[in-house]
């Protein structure tokens, strides 16, 4: 993992990139980056997970996630770092790509 993505971003930073359509439905709450995502019912849902689960292993960077029948909220942080990186910025990217 670089070093770059170890470095907590600014708040700056953070506010610009979310205001990017690029992180459409993400939003900040404290020190994580959050969304939710809305679906046909439990199988697209649960599918849909499926392939984020994917992403958190290649990034190795997971996600604290729920899902309640056709809904899924995700909330992503750099425990490590002690906040927000360009790994979260990275892993709302990914993760949008799929919705």
């Amino acid at each position: 993992m670089s070093p770059d993505n170890q470095r907590l971003l600014s708040d700056e930073e953070i506010a610009a990139a979310l205001a990017s359509s690029e992180f459409s439905g993400w939003a900040r709450q404290g020190d994580k980056l959050c969304a939710s995502f809305k679906f046909v019912d439990f199988s697209e849902a649960f599918g849909f997970m499926s392939r984020v689960a994917l992403i958190s292993e290649r990034l190795f960077h997971h996600p604290e996630w729920s899902n309640v029948w056709s809904e899924v909220q995700i909330a992503i942080t750099n425990h490590a770092a002690g906040g927000i990186t360009e790994l979260d910025l990275e892993f709302a990217r990914q993760v949008n790509r799929l919705s």
